[in-house]
């Protein structure tokens, strides 16, 4: 066991598998007590257990650490204030937050129901707000936190995932609004692209990723890890344990002045991506009117785009 987080407290959400599982384990490892939330709900949220929270739980135990299980949804307010009381009454405070809770209900949009859109912004969106708003309150009477909101690489254009997609990038504008609300408190907010062979990852249809794959090929010059694409190597490239370290490191005192950043962890490299900026600008002294923008977009603004989806014949 490692000591950086000795006497920290960690919430990690979505604990009871893949991804959050091997994150709670390690902020163990390294110290902290840790409330190993997980609803225990199907892949599309459906049902609830307490079995996968309790045996990781009992797992940090077993190998000498501190944990409870909580396995309360953090698609509501009233329930993630649960989550979070769990760490007072058992450990007095709570230091770090990890959402890492996430559902799945994949649909091509012009097929996708009201229900598989709440739904998935629900647990992911709401989840974050819901467990953030109910942590800060303790952060700030410490004047110290650490927030750690999973992300997707799917928020930068994913076909078939126009829920998850949307859910996921506006955490990362969430994360990036919170760093600069709490950094006079002192705590920071990063979003993290996460990655690795987990249950989502196996539902995904192969003619769905074989379809991202070409896309990314014709219309994507820049590095595939750059994307959120599938993580290429060995098999221990895809192990979900890989993101774990990352996530440790940004819960550290050492993280302290990293804030409002995106962080790609998935694989065995840490990759960080740009805010976005104004690449081109055109400007005239008064009102555009269509017909001078029908001249210049396409030598300015529109030179040299990278259509995210090639053309294709249109389907019968």
């Amino acid at each position: 066991m490692g000591n950086r987080l000795e006497g920290r407290v960690v919430i990690v959400t979505g604990a009871g598998r893949g991804i959050g599982a091997e994150v709670a384990k390690w902020m163990a490892d390294d110290g902290a007590s840790v409330v190993v939330n997980d609803l225990g709900g199907s892949l599309d949220g459906t049902g609830d257990s307490s079995a996968p929270a309790e045996v990781v739980a009992q797992e940090i135990r077993d190998a000498g650490g501190t944990a409870v299980a909580n396995f309360d949804s953090v698609a509501e307010y009233e329930s993630a204030g649960r989550v979070v009381q769990s760490a007072i009454d058992n450990f007095g405070r709570v230091d770090a937050l990890c959402h890492v809770a996430g559902i799945l209900r994949d649909r091509m949009v012009f097929n996708m129901t009201e229900t598989e859109w709440d739904g998935v912004l629900s647990v992911h969106l709401y989840g974050a707000f819901n467990m953030v708003r109910q942590c800060v309150p303790h952060m700030i009477n410490q004047n110290y936190g650490r927030i750690v909101l999973f992300s997707s690489g799917s928020g930068l254009g994913a076909s078939g995932q126009a829920n998850y997609a949307a859910a996921k990038e506006g955490m990362v504008g969430f994360a990036r609004s919170l760093s600069k609300e709490l950094a006079p408190y002192g705590i920071t907010a990063n979003a993290v692209y996460p990655g690795g062979a987990t249950r989502m990852t196996a539902s995904i249809p192969e003619s769905t990723t074989q379809l991202r794959q070409q896309q990314r090929a014709q219309a994507q010059p820049t590095p595939m890890a750059a994307q959120g694409a599938p993580i290429e190597g060995p098999p221990e490239a895809r192990d979900p344990a890989n993101n774990a370290p990352k996530a440790v490191y940004l819960c550290s005192e050492a993280a302290g002045d990293v804030t409002g950043q995106v962080v790609g962890v998935s694989g065995w490299q840490a990759t960080l991506y740009s805010p976005r900026h104004v690449i081109r600008s055109i400007h005239k002294d008064g009102r555009w009117t269509l017909d001078e923008l029908d001249d210049l977009i396409p030598i300015s603004l529109g030179s040299d785009l990278v259509n995210p989806v090639p053309p294709q014949p249109p389907r019968q």
